[in-house]
């Protein structure tokens, strides 16, 4: 297909963040809003050589991880600070972000079939 035809072509819908990782980082939309953004490079910026679908699972798998890591540092000023509300928060939310990142990414149907449906 020439590079005209193919910049005339609509974008397609941005791919959904999947709906476990919603669900489970409802309380937190900041996050959610990050992984759509980091999912949203894949439609903007394609590559050539990865399966798109391949993609997704390595950026969400980095975003995540970068979430627990930004959650620990939380816990950590958190435990200096001595605050115990504060610290029962961070230590929930570590406990979610791991959580997170080693469930919420198996249940990955929904995107896999936007992949299937538009690359």
């Amino acid at each position: 297909m020439p590079h005209e035809e193919m910049s005339d072509m609509p974008m397609p819908p941005p791919p959904p963040v999947p709906r476990q990782l919603r669900e489970m980082l409802k309380d937190y939309p900041e996050h959610v809003e990050r992984l759509q953004q980091t999912l949203n490079r894949i439609i903007e910026k394609p590559m050539r050589g990865t399966p798109p679908f391949e993609r997704a699972i390595w950026l969400l798998e980095g975003c995540l991880e970068t979430f627990v890591s930004e959650v620990r540092d939380e816990l950590e000023a958190a435990e200096e600070s001595g605050d115990v509300e504060v610290i029962a928060r961070a230590k929930s939310k570590e406990l979610l972000m791991g959580r997170a990142r080693h469930q919420g990414i198996y249940a990955l149907d929904d995107l896999s079939n936007y992949f299937h449906t538009y690359t």
